[in-house]
């Protein structure tokens, strides 16, 4: 059996790995809630206003895109670090954190605006 490039890697190859699970992980978490919103919403609150059921309808849908952007922006992360990592050139992504912690920091935001317009 000859060796591979990657086998001289492979704790970086598997590190990657587990990074990119990890945020499958918090993709399928964003995901969730954005269902978890939506469903409370239309199941559980007794008063519906036009702009509350909006309200909810945009922080849902916007958590489940969002997830579904962290998801494709993960996976081409993985395979872009995986061929860095190969060719010995790997430098960390500043661009990829700030990203993906703007989504979460604008999914948060919008559900206290949900929050805030729900139960005031």
């Amino acid at each position: 059996m000859t060796k591979t490039k990657s086998a001289a890697f492979v704790q970086q190859h598997l590190a990657n790995e587990r990074t990119y699970l990890a945020w499958t992980r918090t993709a399928i978490a964003i995901i969730g809630i954005g269902f978890l919103i939506s469903n409370l919403h239309f199941s559980f609150l007794s008063r519906h206003s036009t702009r509350a059921d909006l309200l909810a309808d945009i922080v849902g849908f916007a958590a489940i895109l969002s997830g579904l952007l962290v998801l494709a922006f993960s996976t081409r992360s993985y395979f872009v670090k995986a061929r860095a990592i190969d060719n010995e050139m790997f430098k960390p992504e500043k661009a990829s954190i700030l990203f993906l912690t703007g989504i979460i920091v604008t999914l948060i935001l919008l559900f206290g605006v949900y929050i805030l317009f729900v139960f005031s």
